[in-house]
């Protein structure tokens, strides 16, 4: 068993570095790009290559914070931070997103005057440029995709880059639709586009972020299914006190009172068993505390329907849901 753990934990690690390493190259790449699309958007006097310019500053930002929040959460529990450093791609989650809804509101901004006046474009450094962005940023998203599925923390960084590739998708194409038309406007049009794009996936992230902060049941768990499952296992007299959370978007936890008879703890430990089987096969939680109580030893009373949205029909047996 403790090879097993000790496996584990030196796989994580090794992930954990090789992540950072990719971090490492998808920064140093997208600073240097940075620099290069701001001075031809300047050159240009294109609001897209700008506003381009200007996400790829913010996928700086966040790359530099998933770097550092990899680096941190690597790091093991202690006596202060009994749960790890989980929280803190959470965290930089947070901030990544919000940053992507105040760059959508400055694009809008910015649209709206071209849009009043629309400069001259220079149509082949846009589409030039663009095609390179295009490379990059693909390169750069490919490079952190692995493991963005389940960290949030990974994911914030990958819809920076993602809409990157998007968004200088749209550049090129309204580079040459100016090219053949002057149809300067599509500029700033443009760039809305891509505001919009940024705010709807920020708003994603977001959402995700906030609910993981503020504790609350992840969104394919269903607490009365749950429930009745658990309800089903043989000794189990009934249920009070469920919380189910999470601490990252992969890594969730589970607290529950169960009722039993009153029986050998070797018969509560195989009851135990069985219900964290369930959990982890049926809802991916692999963390549960389960707190077994004898239902002699306490009043009815103490069982009482507190949150109302389980009631007695849902289950099998009569199982309360409670605090």
């Amino acid at each position: 068993m403790q090879n097993n753990h000790s496996h584990t934990h030196s796989h994580l690690r090794e992930a954990s570095r090789q992540t950072i390493k990719r971090l490492s190259i998808s920064l140093f790449l997208t600073l240097a790009f940075v620099v290069i699309e701001a001075g031809a958007g300047i050159f240009a006097n294109s609001l897209a290559l700008l506003t381009d310019a200007a996400h790829n500053l913010t996928d700086v930002i966040a790359l530099g914070l998933t770097w550092f929040a990899v680096r941190v959460t690597s790091q093991p529990a202690n006596a202060q931070k009994t749960y790890g450093y989980h929280r803190a791609g959470i965290l930089v989650a947070l901030l990544n997103s919000t940053t992507l809804v105040l760059i959508s509101l400055g694009i809008f901004y910015e649209a709206y005057r071209r849009f009043m006046s629309p400069p001259d474009v220079d149509s082949g450094v846009l589409i030039g440029v663009g095609l390179i962005a295009v490379l990059i940023n693909l390169a750069t998203a490919l490079l952190i995709h692995r493991g963005s599925e389940h960290d949030l923390n990974l994911r914030s960084a990958f819809v920076h880059l993602m809409g990157d590739v998007l968004s200088t998708v749209g550049a090129v194409i309204a580079g040459v639709i100016i090219y053949f038309t002057d149809a300067n406007w599509l500029d700033p049009f443009v760039s809305v586009l891509i505001g919009f794009l940024i705010l709807y996936n920020a708003w994603g992230i977001l959402r995700d972020a906030i609910d993981i902060l503020l504790e609350a049941t992840p969104r394919d768990v269903n607490i009365p299914a749950m429930v009745r499952d658990i309800a089903r296992v043989d000794g189990v007299l009934g249920i009070h006190d469920i919380h189910v959370w999470s601490l990252t978007q992969s890594l969730r936890t589970m607290s529950a009172h169960i009722l039993t008879d009153d029986v050998h703890i070797s018969t509560g430990a195989e009851i135990q068993r069985q219900i964290n089987e369930v959990l982890a096969h049926r809802y991916n939680i692999t963390h549960a505390t389960l707190q077994l109580e004898c239902v002699d030893c306490f009043p009815d009373s103490l069982y009482c329907d507190l949150n109302g949205h389980v009631h007695m029909h849902d289950t099998p047996h009569p199982t309360h849901i409670g605090h």
